[in-house]
């Protein structure tokens, strides 16, 4: 009798407290939602309150009180909008722009971050800590020498002068490195006993591994090159070379009062690197929680 009361006083206990420790968790679950969807909401609310400005009719930008959505939405502002500029020249010249400098930082980039984490040679880390330490000097220093360069290269005005002077960052080299690191060298040596070279490896190992942080370094960099806005400003003289942001500038001198079009361009503006992040989002999310992990 003893054993069995003293067997049924725990399975009791833990009868009575396995729902208390489910309705904790549960309302742990529910808080947190409740929390992210306040700030998602929080995060949005500019963007909503863009878009529903852009399909006012323009009496009703500004009305008092202000109202969130017009008395009728008005589509055809993103057909006004994209009419009044040659906005989809714009559009073109920042996917050329965008594209090409993606590119190209990626191909620097790998070949860079492999060299720093594979290869072995004298003063290596010593580089690779000055490397780094261009990443505290602002745009804004080397906009001028940068554009003597480009005027003595008789690139002003063009893709070149666009892509170039910004596709080799120490930022891109710095992340793919430190993934590269996390890669077990094992891989490596199995593949050079089979007689593959450092060439072979880099593509065929090395690169497809790290698919996750290459993609998050194509949507940076993507997106640092479609928003750019000093450089353009500086180096393009002429309507036909301008890109986005540009366009939005020269959309804004002209039409200042005309809110609803600002608004509509806008929206245009942001629909290639929306298509960028629902495309690469799988690669993305992983390539956020593997990305800069130390190596050996």
């Amino acid at each position: 009798m003893t054993t069995d009361v003293g067997v049924s006083r725990p399975a009791a206990t833990v009868a009575h407290a396995h729902p208390r420790g489910r309705r904790r968790i549960e309302l742990r679950s529910l808080i947190s939602q409740v929390l992210l969807t306040v700030v998602l909401l929080f995060f949005l609310a500019p963007f909503l309150w863009a878009f529903f400005t852009a399909l006012k009719p323009p009496a009703e930008v500004f009305s008092t009180p202000p109202k969130p959505i017009g008395s009728q939405l008005v589509w055809h502002n993103f057909v006004d909008a994209w009419n009044f500029l040659p906005f989809g020249r714009f559009m073109v010249n920042g996917l050329v722009v965008s594209v090409l400098g993606t590119l190209v930082v990626i191909v620097s980039s790998v070949l860079a971050a492999y060299a720093f984490a594979r290869l072995r040679f004298r003063g290596r880390e010593r580089i690779f800590v000055v490397y780094l330490s261009t990443l505290m000097i602002p745009q804004e220093v080397l906009v001028v020498p940068m554009f003597i360069l480009m005027q003595r290269l008789g690139w002003v005005n063009s893709y070149a002068a666009l892509v170039l002077p910004w596709a080799f960052t120490a930022f891109g080299t710095f992340l793919l490195r430190q993934f590269f690191l996390s890669i077990p060298r094992e891989l490596e040596e199995a593949a050079m006993v089979d007689g593959a070279g450092r060439i072979r490896i880099l593509l065929r190992i090395i690169v497809p591994t790290a698919k996750p942080a290459i993609a998050v370094l194509s949507v940076f960099t993507f997106i640092n090159y479609w928003n750019s806005f000093l450089w353009p400003l500086i180096i393009v003289n002429t309507t036909e070379m301008a890109t986005v942001p540009l366009g939005l500038n020269m959309f804004r001198g002209q039409q200042g009062n005309q809110w609803h079009l600002m608004m509509a361009a806008s929206m245009i503006s942001m629909l290639p690197s929306i298509v960028m992040l629902l495309l690469l989002q799988r690669h993305l999310v992983r390539g956020i929680a593997l990305s800069g992990l130390g190596g050996r």
